[in-house]
Formats: structure tokens, sequence, C-alpha cells
């Protein structure tokens, strides 16, 4: 059983604006968008993917699953803004003795530069094949696996501060929309904790999450669904 499962992890990117990578998309065997998901660079992308991600447009909510946060994404990351930068925005504003150096509001500050703002990761597992013929109750067991997948995430990335989870099952394959803030610390040029993506998340940083990440729903699909292995 193990091995007939599939699982991807996608983690957002300008890249994901291709054209080419929205035609792959669109093909792909799972029945989902994963592989389009965009980088969120400011305030409008984060107010598209919480319509995206909650569903605002339609009325199958009882298909959507929010599992870590509130039903408002984009209040979600300005929470964690403010629990994870706030001090350090005081502290370098205290050091500065121009008020043009001061930042009045990180959030602001992070939209208005070239930074990703968050980040947002899609998972799933199981292709199209695999859940096309899987009913309702068994679907919706997935939501204990990917609890158990969002746990996982932070403890194998406690530098990545998760803001939202949403679970979907209105596509063919359950999968989640996982939305933080990649977190990095010392850093020696303006607040001495800021938003980093680039940081956290590199070629090898990521393959290697996405190795641990895949056992670790492996066997939480084993523990809930009562596979022997």
């Amino acid at each position: 059983m193990e091995q007939e499962l599939a699982y991807s992890f996608h983690l957002g990117s300008d890249k994901n604006k291709s054209k080419l990578t929205k035609k792959v998309a669109k093909e792909n065997v799972s029945g989902t968008t994963s592989l389009s998901n965009n980088a969120i660079q400011n305030a409008k992308d984060l107010s598209d993917v919480n319509k995206h991600n909650l569903r605002d447009y339609d009325n199958q909510t009882e298909l959507i699953r929010t599992i870590y946060g509130t039903s408002d994404i984009v209040n979600d990351v300005k929470q964690v803004y403010l629990d994870e930068f706030e001090q350090a925005r005081i502290e370098y504003n205290n050091n500065q003795t121009r008020n043009d150096r001061k930042i009045d509001n990180y959030f602001t500050k992070v939209c208005e530069s070239q930074n990703d703002i968050a980040c947002e990761i899609i998972i799933e597992l199981g292709d199209m094949d695999f859940w096309n013929d899987k009913d309702e109750r068994y679907r919706f067991k997935m939501v204990d696996v990917y609890n158990e997948q969002v746990k996982d995430l932070i403890k194998i990335i406690p530098d990545f501060k998760i803001a939202n989870a949403t679970i979907h099952f209105d596509e063919v394959s359950p999968h989640i929309h996982i939305v933080g803030v990649p977190v990095t610390t010392n850093c020696t040029r303006g607040m001495k904790k800021q938003v980093g993506k680039s940081k956290l998340f590199t070629k090898t940083s990521l393959t290697e999450i996405q190795d641990k990440m895949r056992n670790a729903c492996i066997k939480s699909y084993n523990k809930f669904y009562e596979v022997n292995t």
C-alpha cells in the first residue's frame, strides 16, 4: 500500500505563474491545481489566496475544512506578523534617530518590497486513480492525516510559522493548503527578525523537507486507515 500512494509537496513560487506550469497543473493527474500555486508577494496576492482556499465564491463550504487558523487568512497572517515581528520592530525603531527610518507597520513594509510576505504549501496524498472510487467517509478521514502533517511541519520547519491550514474535499484528491510566514533571526541589517523565504527554503532544504514530510504522511495514513505495513 505504501508504494501505491503518490505524495506531492509544492511550495508557491514566481515560476508557477508561467504558462507552461499552468498547463502542467491543468493536466495534473491528481485532478487538482496544486502545481500552480504562486508566490504571495503582496496584500492582493494574500487576498486572492484567501478567496481561493476558503472558496468564498461558491456554496460548498461543507467540503472545505479549516484545521488551523480562522475563516480569514489575511488576518491570520497579520496576526503572525504581530506575534513574530512586533518586538523586533519596536527595538529597531528605538535605535533610530531619524523618524523617516522608523517602521510603522512591518506587514505593510514587506508588502511594498520585493520579498514574499508569506508562503503557501500544498500537500496531497494519493492520485486521481486512488481516490476516484473512495466514498465520503473514507475521504474525510484525511482530516486526521493532514492534522498530523501540520504538526509534523511545525516540528520539521520550526521557523515556518503557520497562519492557516485548510483542506479541500471538492476536487478529486483531498489536499491541504498551508499558508505561513518564513522567519529568519539574527539579521545584521534592519530588524533583527525578518521574513526570510530564500534562507529557509533552498533546493537542498526543500528536498530534505519533502522526504521527511512524505515519510511522516505515510505513517499517519497507515495509522488512521489501519494499514498493515
